[in-house]
């Protein structure tokens, strides 16, 4: 990570657009690409997506391109991501469920490999759904990241992910948590989101 403690934080945004748009690449046999190709592909601006790319090193050549083997592996190596990460939910309602019936990240993030609840029910999805009290002996090894989507007793679980090692929490609680420094949440807020759309969208009539 030494490389990339400057990189401005909408770069770092734009980082998985550039890796899923080139693990898609690679799954269709293309080997290597120019900035102007990949800009077309993605919707991003040539001239950003060398800047962004310029953080991590001279990746590319002038009249040859990336070679787009090569840009995986320093985005995996660089970035610290892993496309194989394991992902538990808790939470499975209705959101949870949906959540995990879409489960389809593009290998970009890894995969929901389980997920706990008070009223675990088989799932559709073919992800084994646990009691939320067997969190700590059903938890996967090495496992970091949690996407929370409980209802009640927020803070009690969340409590729970920390003491079982997990570093990071996607929120869709709505709630105000609190966690040591050193955890990561992310909260997604949609009602927040479409008020910013119609507000956007009321500017424009």
């Amino acid at each position: 990570m030494g490389k990339t403690k400057q990189v401005p934080k909408a770069t770092l945004e734009r980082y998985p657009l550039y890796l899923k748009a080139l693990r898609r690449l690679e799954s269709e046999g293309m080997q290597r690409i120019m900035s102007k190709e990949l800009a077309d592909y993605i919707g991003i601006e040539s001239t950003t997506i060398r800047r962004d790319f310029s953080f991590l090193g001279s990746l590319g050549k002038q009249g040859y391109g990336y070679d787009i083997e090569g840009l995986i592996t320093i985005f995996n190596m660089e970035l610290g991501l892993n496309f194989d990460e394991k992902i538990i939910l808790v939470g499975a309602g209705n959101l949870g469920r949906a959540l995990m019936n879409y489960n389809d990240w593009n290998h970009v993030v890894g995969e929901i490999v389980c997920a706990f609840d008070v009223d675990p029910k088989e799932s559709k999805s073919g992800i084994p759904i646990y009691h939320i009290d067997e969190l700590a002996e059903r938890m996967p090894e090495n496992c970091r990241i949690a996407i929370l989507t409980v209802s009640t007793k927020v803070q009690e679980t969340v409590d729970k992910l920390v003491k079982c090692g997990i570093l990071g929490i996607v929120d869709f609680t709505h709630e105000h948590i609190v966690v040591p420094k050193s955890i990561i949440v992310k909260p997604v807020d949609v009602v927040s989101t479409i008020q910013e759309m119609v507000f956007e969208t009321n500017k424009r009539k």
